[in-house]
């Protein structure tokens, strides 16, 4: 279904989309839909993300997000402030590998034309990627990599079902800037402060009686999902559901600048009253950066099955 497809030189602005939670074909619409954006008649997108992981909605059901550039609003309203420049040609189109029709998809997309966008334009992009608890102890998430060229680093949505006990929280977001080899230029003190928060998004630092999770949303960093029961309603047996947890860090008044390259991972650590320790979790992330120049193919997104929320 093609959302855009606008001549340049110009601007996307706005994007606004709702589509159904469910359908006969099950609750995993939002993962089975893909969104994809194309500048300038490239063959290969730039944009190519499951539809609810680009509005930080990467569990098959909503969560309120209340942020700078991504904004989802009661019912299911997706929208995204990201501004898109193209030269010739914007595309933007959405994929479908539902097992049963979507029903109605409304949505609007606002741009500029006629922009003055210079000759070194960044142009948009974002990615998604996912570790299916197949990783091996101490090997690292690859949020992104591949990037070539010269940009900013805007973005990062996180959706991590946690398939061990105890935290699982404590791994650092590393990003391997230019020439960074074995150490990166930037690395944070772990997952939850990455994301703005801290002590485990949870209301108290104590076990009697069990702390309880905080979720929020802000402009820059938030914490709009956690759940242990299976909200999509698509099962009776609800009672054995890992738990889920999704969060967003956006680098829009801090973002990180690369000339050459970038490489950015997470770490798989958690902790318990023994200390620290490696993990292996379900991880999804979505990466959301600027460059300019040709970027390098994606790695093939997985099919739909293999996308599927736990």
């Amino acid at each position: 279904m093609t959302l855009a497809d606008i001549e340049g030189p110009g601007t996307i602005r706005h994007i606004w989309i709702t589509v159904p939670d469910t359908t006969e074909g099950g609750p995993f619409v939002l993962r089975d839909l893909i969104l994809r954006a194309y500048w300038d008649d490239e063959e290969s997108p730039s944009v190519e993300v499951p539809l609810g992981d680009f509005f930080c909605n990467g569990f098959g059901s909503r969560a309120l997000v209340t942020s700078h550039p991504i904004v989802v609003a009661p019912t299911g309203g997706m929208n995204s402030y990201f501004p898109m420049p193209f030269r010739r040609r914007a595309r933007i189109v959405l994929d479908s590998e539902h097992a049963a029709e979507v029903g109605a998809v409304f949505y609007q997309v606002d741009y500029t034309v006629g922009d003055d966008l210079g000759d070194d334009v960044a142009y948009f992009h974002a990615q998604w990627r996912r570790s299916n608890g197949t990783t091996e102890l101490g090997e690292d998430h690859v949020i992104v990599d591949g990037i070539e060229g010269s940009g900013a680093y805007v973005g990062t949505y996180i959706a991590l079902t946690a398939l061990e006990r105890y935290w699982w929280g404590e791994g650092e977001v590393k990003f391997y800037i230019d020439g960074d080899d074995a150490h990166p230029t930037q690395c944070s003190t772990g997952l939850e402060d990455y994301a703005g928060g801290a002590w485990a998004f949870q209301d108290r630092l104590a076990n009697d009686p069990p702390p309880a999770p905080v979720t929020f949303s802000a402009p820059y960093f938030g914490y709009p999902h956690a759940s242990w029961t299976d909200q999509t309603k698509a099962s009776p047996f609800t009672t054995a559901m890992p738990a889920n947890h999704g969060m967003y860090r956006w680098h829009l008044p801090d973002p990180v600048l690369f000339t050459e390259r970038l490489r950015v991972t997470l770490q798989q650590i958690g902790a318990w009253d023994h200390g620290l320790f490696e993990r292996s979790d379900d991880i999804s992330s979505t990466a959301y950066w600027y460059q300019t120049g040709v970027h390098a193919p994606f790695p093939e997104l997985p099919a739909a099955p293999h996308r599927r929320p736990r």
